[in-house]
């Protein structure tokens, strides 16, 4: 046994014991340090007992145990914590030694944290990790970026824990420089709102419009789990709906209806405005959040507005099945805006993205896998250059096939008062992505009326601006700012 560890990790909370777990059961030798050395005690003395861990209980002490070139890995809470540790550990370090961010840090911090730790002679990884407590223990999807000299010192490590698909395939390969990781990362997170608000969605039409008890939706969410839709979340909402609490009463209806959130979405969202990418589904399902959490002033709206009682009459079965391909309609609108925003990202930040390496990444251990991303890796790997999901021919034909029960889903809900903002708002942009017209004409026409912003022609060249003078009481000048 080697005096030295192959690895060594910063935070012992849930994700960070489980990690270095999953590390050792794998043969590596891994040293822990935690900001509160108790817990370094306790683990030692706990699920770490008699395992091939080193406890430190100072980070010199810690990066002296490691073996060069030295990887250091934090998981902290993002943010100040993380720039605290990495001005604590780089005393220690040698040139070419190696620290890794496996937190869910903002990708602009890892952006500039990989440029300040490589002006000092250290290489950095910003790292996504996904599965949660379960995953980190056996077997996560691990999404690195950063320093890419520094891919082979890791690699056999991280390939080495990820979850691994059916042919043995790892969720883990190196996405790009820089943020890369840390971006991927949070595209997943976003897409995971997104997925969730859509299952919630049809928990919703199905108890308020359908009136099904929980026992009913839990064999639907079973049924569900074993065709098209087969995927960690609907695995665990098959669950949810079939557990009772103490008094055994399903549990689900007793838990209050305000939703949290880390921020994660939040950041996809904010990113999308700022690269121009309509990433409308997982914005709704951020609002939806937000608009979760005023309930108390729900509470109040409900006393004074209304709207219609949700009743159904028809074949309820028939229903389901609509109500199915409706979420797998709009699961695939989830994902095509996903992808367009890394496509995005990727041009603006000089990223080489493998998108079917990325589908194969989410293929296991992440909280969104599923046997869905296999069809997208397969999209990617029959057309890299391919612009947006909704034009590979097997989603093309997925989504049009399922456009009859998407919009009787819709319009029921709509004439219901049912709420289901990302349901909706995904066949919106079907609808608007498929149109070679859009009544955005109008709206510069307006732009330039009130603000001579100008416009466009469909007589002229692309390229060349045009401004009208609508009142006859302005000037010849325009705006010399033009942004779509």
């Amino acid at each position: 046994m080697s005096e030295l560890a192959d690895i060594g990790l910063i935070g012992l909370a849930v994700m960070g014991e489980n990690l270095v777990l999953n590390m050792e059961s794998k043969g590596f030798r891994v040293a822990v340090f935690n900001r509160t050395v108790e817990k370094v005690d306790h683990f030692m003395s706990g699920r770490g007992a008699g395992k091939n861990f080193i406890g430190a209980h100072s980070i010199e002490e810690l990066v002296k145990s490691l073996k060069r070139p030295r990887k250091v890995m934090m998981l902290v809470k993002a943010g100040q914590a993380v720039d605290d540790f990495i001005e604590k550990i780089m005393p220690y370090l040698e040139p070419g030694d190696i620290i890794i961010d496996g937190g869910n840090t903002h990708f602009p911090d890892t952006n500039r944290r990989t440029k300040y730790v490589e002006s000092k002679g250290f290489l950095y990884i910003g790292t996504g990790v996904s599965g949660g407590e379960e995953g980190a223990l056996l077997g996560p999807s691990i999404m690195p970026g950063g320093s890419k000299a520094a891919w082979g010192h890791v690699k056999p490590i991280f390939q080495a824990i990820s979850a691994k698909v059916e042919d043995g395939s790892p969720c883990c390969d190196w996405v790009g420089e820089n943020g890369a990781g840390h971006f991927v990362k949070m595209v997943h997170n976003g897409i995971e709102y997104g997925d969730m608000q859509l299952i919630c969605e049809a928990y919703q039409i199905m108890k308020e419009y359908l009136g099904m008890s929980a026992d009913e939706m839990h064999d639907v969410f079973r049924d569900w789990n074993k065709g098209d839709l087969d995927s960690y979340l609907i695995e665990i909402t098959r669950d949810i709906m079939g557990y009772r609490d103490e008094a055994g009463e399903p549990i689900v209806e007793k838990i209050l209806d305000t939703a949290g959130q880390k921020g994660t979405g939040k950041w996809t969202a904010v990113s999308a405005l700022d690269l121009g990418i309509p990433l409308t589904l997982i914005g709704e399902a951020v609002f939806s959040r937000c608009l979760s959490a005023i309930k108390d002033e729900r509470v109040q709206a409900s006393k004074i507005l209304s709207g219609p009682t949700p009743k159904f009459s028809g074949d309820k079965k028939a229903f389901i099945e609509d109500l199915k391909n409706a979420l797998y309609a709009s699961k695939i609108v989830s994902y095509a805006q996903g992808y367009a925003l890394m496509s995005a990202a990727a041009e603006e930040y000089g990223w080489k993205l493998n998108y079917g390496g990325i589908a194969l990444m989410w293929r296991g251990g992440c909280i969104i896998r599923s046997a869905f991303l296999g069809k997208i890796k397969a999209a990617f790997d029959h057309n890299p250059d391919l612009k947006n999901l909704l034009l590979d021919p097997f989603f093309k034909e997925k989504i049009e096939g399922s456009q009859a029960s998407w919009r009787r889903v819709i319009s029921a809900t709509v004439m219901n008062g049912i709420p289901v903002p990302a349901l909706t708002t995904a066949l919106a942009y079907f609808d608007g992505y498929r149109a070679e017209r859009l009544p955005a004409n109008l709206l510069q026409a307006q732009r330039d009326y009130f603000g001579a912003h100008m416009y466009e022609r469909i007589d002229k060249p692309r390229g060349e601006f045009f401004h009208t003078n609508w009142t006859g009481r302005g000037g010849d000048t325009a705006s010399s700012t033009y942004i779509v």
